[in-house]
């Protein structure tokens, strides 16, 4: 059960994230908060409570502040991904300095892009973490598959970074086929006399 959890909402975040800003705004707070309490090495109990006052934690804060939900949202993802990446660069021990610094920075990057680009921001947004937090849970299942979530240098860093690119990549084009009318913008495939969706709830899904 120790990964399951965190597999299971990373799936739900990266393939099906941008089909309930609700449900995406909860699996967020909680990969977040999996993944912060994972930089400490953190047993499963206090891994899982934590990833879950962060779900509560951040569907209650985006309720209060809705008119900035698009940076929230935006920004709590991005730190999300910008803690899984400072796992992969930092093979061994941690800095930990170092990662909320990564962490702060791809935060930032990510509520802007969020605002500024809203329903494509979020369609990326939502894989790569989702990806992430795959990754993480998977490489807690098996010791063989452990380099997923903790690489050491060399053929494990870079498998693991190719694995979340490519889980990553498949989390976007699912959830631009299966959900580009609730984000406004159009199928990746469809008939050209289709209602152009691009300006529709100005590219933000409405719940």
């Amino acid at each position: 059960m120790n990964g399951i959890v965190v597999a299971v909402v990373g799936v739900l975040l990266c393939f099906y994230g941008i089909r309930s800003v609700h449900l995406g705004i909860m699996a967020i707070g909680f990969g977040l908060g999996w993944l912060i309490a994972d930089l400490f090495d953190a047993s499963f109990w206090w891994l899982l409570l934590i990833g879950l006052i962060g779900g509560l934690s951040a569907w209650v804060v985006t309720s209060l502040v809705f008119r900035f939900a698009s940076y929230f949202i935006g920004g709590l993802t991005g730190a999300m991904i910008g803690t899984k990446l400072a796992m992969v660069l930092q093979p061994g021990d941690k800095n930990i300095a170092l990662s909320m610094i990564v962490a702060l920075a791809v935060c930032v990057a990510g509520a802007f892009l969020a605002q500024k680009f809203r329903a494509r921001a979020l369609l990326w947004l939502t894989s790569i973490g989702g990806a992430s937090m795959v990754l993480s849970g998977l490489g807690r299942m098996s010791d063989s598959l452990a380099f997923l979530r903790d690489p050491e240098p060399g053929w494990q860093q870079v498998t693991s970074t190719l694995a979340w690119v490519g889980l990553s990549v498949l989390g976007w084009i699912t959830q631009r086929h299966l959900f580009a009318e609730k984000l406004g913008i159009e199928h990746l495939v469809g008939d050209d006399d289709k209602v152009d969706q691009r300006k529709r709830n100005g590219g933000w899904p409405t719940r």
